[in-house]
């Protein structure tokens, strides 16, 4: 472990090196989210599975703003949003149930990210959905669900849709909700919101510009697709130390 991993530890704490460098990476996760806006005040989630502790997961404290978010105050949790060793802080159980779905569902889904962030949110108020309009969207070519507006709690039986409705995907549009999005890293579920919020920015200034679209070919569409996700190694990997490295510029209390 690094001393920049290890900066803000307490020592004799009883977490792993793997577990600190897990917490480590999903507090910074949350202050990009909160640098880029796409936070909903202290609502939304973001869940990382807690390396050799299996059914085991980290969560933000609910009450606390994206921003306030540290490696130390991350909430351990079980699958059913039951809290797992000593804090002081609670969890939003019922806002778990999502992110509990997708990593019973998927052993791939290390990483899951649900926001309301706003762009996602217009683009699935649209009966279309995504478009392929711009390159940032053929990433998301054939690899995005959609899942239909339930309500706000979510049912046995939706949950079972709501997967059904992901697939094998590493992202989904939850229409008039929001986004959600899986990681094997922390840094993949990132870079791919953060890519799927630029494609839905993207569609909406143009279609506000009133002018006719232009559209790839079907095609060219399913070669971008595939050049854009050929690289075997997990989406984000080289984005995020550069990332990590802007957070300590700005804001390194993120790792205490």
């Amino acid at each position: 472990m690094s001393l920049a991993h290890a900066a803000g530890r307490v020592a004799g704490d009883g977490i792993s090196d793997a577990e600190w460098q897990a917490r480590v990476d999903l507090a910074a996760c949350y202050r990009l989210v909160a640098e880029r806006g796409w936070g909903d005040l202290i609502y939304t989630h973001i869940s990382l599975a807690v390396p050799g502790e299996p059914g085991r997961f980290l969560i933000n404290p609910f009450g606390l703003m994206f921003d306030e978010v540290t490696a130390s105050n991350l909430v351990k949790i079980d699958l059913a949003g039951n809290i797992v060793g000593d804090t002081p802080y609670e969890v939003n159980a019922t806002g778990f149930v999502i992110h509990g779905a997708v990593h019973a569902a998927r052993d791939d889904a290390q990483c899951v990210m649900h926001l309301h962030n706003e762009a996602a949110i217009a683009v699935a108020m649209q009966k279309d959905g995504l478009l392929p309009l711009s390159q940032h969207a053929l990433r998301f070519y054939g690899d995005l669900g959609y899942h239909r507006y339930e309500g706000l709690a979510l049912t046995e039986s939706e949950k079972a849709r709501l997967i059904e409705n992901l697939g094998q995907r590493k992202a989904m549009l939850l229409s008039n909700h929001g986004s959600l999005v899986t990681g094997r890293t922390v840094a993949e579920a990132f870079c791919i919101m953060d890519m799927l919020d630029k494609a839905c920015r993207m569609q909406l200034l143009a279609q506000a510009s009133g002018a006719e679209l232009i559209f790839p070919t079907p095609e060219v569409c399913e070669l971008t697709f595939r050049q854009l996700t050929a690289d075997p190694l997990p989406e984000g990997e080289r984005e995020w130390p550069a990332l990590l490295r802007r957070l300590d510029r700005l804001c390194p209390d993120y790792k205490h």
